[in-house]
């Protein structure tokens, strides 16, 4: 019996072993991948630190002979650039209002086709999906002539309603099913104790549909922040960053120390949001998936 109990940890050991060698080759592969994803961005912040007469001369890699050269002088003189801290600011601001836009009307439309029963509910749940294969590319000249019209052409509340409209066939789709995975004694419970449903939807859905309702947030955070299409054709003083860097780089090419710095400082948030959140983003993505 005690030889027995003995071997356990040792036969423990040696499948963890096996295991290990095993997957190795996936391990391997999955370094390698990881390793060709972060040079780019190694390569952007060490430029980023560079003064532009090295930069525009020769290799990032070249730093590793010549450490001296990194200076922070470029993130200085970046904040000293006016068209890229009010792209920053207007990227800030579009970021936010589309982020907790899409959530609120996404959770309230989620709530009401999973739990109430109205007539028609399944027609709008099915127009819904449907929405969500229009491209936005089709829907630019016609809201562009719409916000020449309505005035809202250049200004952040125009950007903030477009992505919000776009965002809300995914977001309702989203949380819809992950709302409908909540068990419906529960539910029921609540409606007998006598909640409403605003109560209901503040106590009871929205503290269980957080994962998913997080997971919007951050796909639209990282959606937003990126965009550089919307904000190129319906703004043009109010542009984000992305059209913001694109403009400057056209004009003037070998501006490395304006560049480098603006791209890896505008890479890095939504990054750092992905990073401090993609178990809610993994979890929110599986919503609904397995019953």
């Amino acid at each position: 019996m005690a030889a027995a109990e003995v071997s356990q940890p040792a036969m423990r050991s040696d499948a963890t072993f096996r295991n290990r060698i095993a997957n190795a080759p996936v391990n391997f592969f999955l370094l390698l991948i990881g390793i060709a994803w972060l040079v780019p961005a190694a390569g952007l912040f060490v430029t980023s630190l560079l003064p532009p007469e090295v930069s525009n001369a020769e290799g990032w890699w070249n730093v590793f002979s010549n450490p001296s050269e990194l200076t922070f002088d470029n993130y200085s003189q970046l904040f000293d650039n006016d068209q890229i801290t009010h792209a920053l600011f207007v990227t800030a601001q579009v970021t936010i209002g589309a982020t907790v836009l899409p959530v609120l009307f996404a959770a309230l439309a989620g709530y009401a086709l999973a739990w109430i029963d109205f007539p028609g509910a399944d027609l709008v749940f099915v127009a819904i999906v449907g929405l969500m294969v229009v491209p936005i590319q089709m829907a630019l000249i016609p809201m562009f002539t719409l916000y020449n019209k309505a005035n809202l052409y250049d200004t952040v509340p125009g950007l903030i309603l477009f992505h919000t409209a776009f965002a809300l066939p995914l977001g309702i789709f989203l949380l819809r099913n992950f709302f409908i995975g909540i068990p419906k004694d529960l539910m029921e419970a609540a409606r007998i104790d006598g909640a409403s449903e605003w109560r209901l939807f503040f106590k009871v859905v929205l503290p269980l549909g957080l994962p998913a309702i997080a997971a919007l947030a951050i796909f639209q955070v990282l959606f937003v922040w990126n965009d550089f299409l919307i904000g190129f054709v319906l703004a043009q003083d109010n542009t984000p960053i992305a059209p913001t860097l694109a403009g400057q780089l056209r004009q003037f090419g070998s501006n490395l120390d304006v560049i480098a710095p603006a791209s890896f400082f505008s890479a890095v948030i939504p990054l750092t949001v992905f990073a401090l959140f993609q178990r809610y983003f993994v979890q929110g993505l599986l919503a609904g998936s397995v019953k």
